[in-house]
């Protein structure tokens, strides 16, 4: 088999479509997980055991149940029990919110165990409202020692976004596909899709390992 990566320049703006698409997704997805993971987080961290329970049986789902069958689920089932019609944008974006939301929870988890316990006792000494602490003391050092795991969690959340694909969302996975079966050229058109992805991911995987290195280096000091 000749390979002829030339036929794929007149389909680059169709892939550029399906790559925006997916930015798109991942970064909504990004914020609105990363603003739940600290929340769930926190929770895990209460004093409250009903509510350590309740957000635990949601980490253990998400995180012990495979992403495409909570799309899928998503998808396809939710609708008939709210009685709404979702786009498969909606149900991409519920699904990989709440994975997302799931596994920087344990991140979010660790990081503020790390944070000392005689700040917290100086922020009650001081008589600092609780929403005070969580935004000016605990929020700020959570995300500063959580940032390699987070940027970690968000080239994941990436990747797996390919997954919308399955339920008709025009993403770059999608589009790729549907370009490799009108020109039957499946191994030029998948290597391109990959090596976009490869292209976004390798730097940004990269980008982790560095800031992993500095933050090592000044808890250290």
């Amino acid at each position: 088999m000749e390979l002829d990566f030339s036929a794929l320049w007149k389909f680059t703006d169709a892939l550029a479509l399906g790559l925006w698409t997916t930015a798109r997704l991942t970064l909504l997805c990004i914020v609105l997980g990363t603003a739940i993971g600290f929340l769930v987080g926190l929770a895990r961290t209460s004093e409250s055991r009903l509510l350590r329970v309740a957000t635990a049986t949601y980490v253990e789902f998400f995180r012990g149940t495979p992403v495409l069958i909570q799309l899928f689920w998503i998808f396809f089932c939710l609708p008939l029990i709210l009685g709404v019609e979702l786009s498969n944008f909606a149900s991409g974006a519920i699904a990989l919110t709440l994975y997302m939301g799931a596994i920087t929870s344990e991140t979010f988890r660790s990081s503020l165990r790390a944070v000392g316990r005689e700040q917290m006792d100086a922020c009650v000494a001081l008589g600092l409202p609780r929403r005070v602490q969580v935004a000016n003391v605990i929020l700020p050092q959570a995300v500063l020692r959580a940032a390699p795991t987070l940027l970690s969690n968000c080239i994941s959340l990436f990747k797996e976004s390919a997954l919308v694909s399955a339920v008709g969302m025009a993403d770059l996975m999608f589009i790729g596909q549907n370009i490799s079966n009108n020109t039957a050229r499946p191994v030029e058109v998948l290597t391109a899709v990959a090596l976009i992805y490869f292209v976004i991911a390798f730097p940004l995987t990269r980008a982790v390992t560095l800031i992993e290195r500095r933050m090592l280096k000044k808890l250290a000091a």
